[in-house]
This record gives C-alpha cells, structure tokens and sequence, in this order.
C-alpha cells in the first residue's frame, strides 16, 4: 500500500478537523448569519468527507477489490471486508449525503445540521483515521 499518499490524506484531513474546530461558532445564530463562517464549516466539511472516500477507495484498491459503485459503497466495503466497523460505515455513508448536499445544493443547506456535525460529529472522521492508520502500518 502506497503508505505516503494515505498519509498525507491523512494530514489533510486533520487539517480539515481543526479548521471546522477553529471556527464553529458556540450557538447555530451565529453561523446562521456569518456568511464566511458557513463557507469555511461546509468547504472543510466537504474535503473530510472526499478524503475518508479517497481513502477507502485506496485501501480497496490495494486489496484488489472491485471499486464501489458509489462514495457510500466505499464505506459499506471495508466494512464487509472488516476493516471498519459497521456503524462507523453508516454514519460516514450519511456524512456522503451530506458532502453531495453540500456541493450540489448549497443553497438548501440546514445550518442546524451543519452545526451539529461540527460541534458533535467530527469524532467519526477521527474514528475513520485511526480505523485505517493500521492498515497503512502492515508490512
């Protein structure tokens, strides 16, 4: 396995994290009318989620297994392949949901959610990192 490019993801992603922790505002009015804030949440948001994909298409490559189908199917595979755990594959398919959202219809965007995700869900990011960091560590 390509061991440096699923670190340097793995970096960005951590990049992303502290961007989104840096920045998330204590109350959803305040992201509700600070237009550079919600910009600032959704692009690092959007990049975490297109890096644990990236990174889970990788390992299946590596693996030589057959590519997903879509994003969610990325997580869905390792999972089947016991590389990730179960419920973690769940709630990274819906952080898809939420990345396609983003990117394709931006202006319906529920500011609670985003702010939810970032005040309570960033852990699933984490949890996806260090699921994977053994992987790259196997001879």
């Amino acid at each position: 396995m390509d061991r440096l490019i699923i670190e340097r993801k793995l970096d960005s992603l951590q990049r992303c994290l502290t961007r989104v922790r840096e920045k998330t505002p204590a109350d959803l009015a305040t992201l509700e009318n600070d237009l550079d804030l919600q910009d600032v949440l959704v692009l690092n948001l959007s990049r975490a989620v297109q890096i644990c994909v990236d990174i889970a298409a990788h390992i299946l490559s590596e693996r030589r297994q057959p590519p997903p189908d879509s994003m969610g199917q990325a997580f869905d595979l390792l999972a089947r392949e016991r590389l990730l755990d179960t419920r973690l594959s769940e709630r990274l398919k819906r952080s898809v949901g939420f990345r396609n959202l983003a990117v394709h219809n931006y202006e319906t965007i529920n500011w609670a959610i985003v702010h939810s995700i970032a005040t309570r869900h960033l852990a699933d990011f984490e949890d996806f990192a260090r699921q994977v960091l053994p992987l790259i560590l196997e001879p």
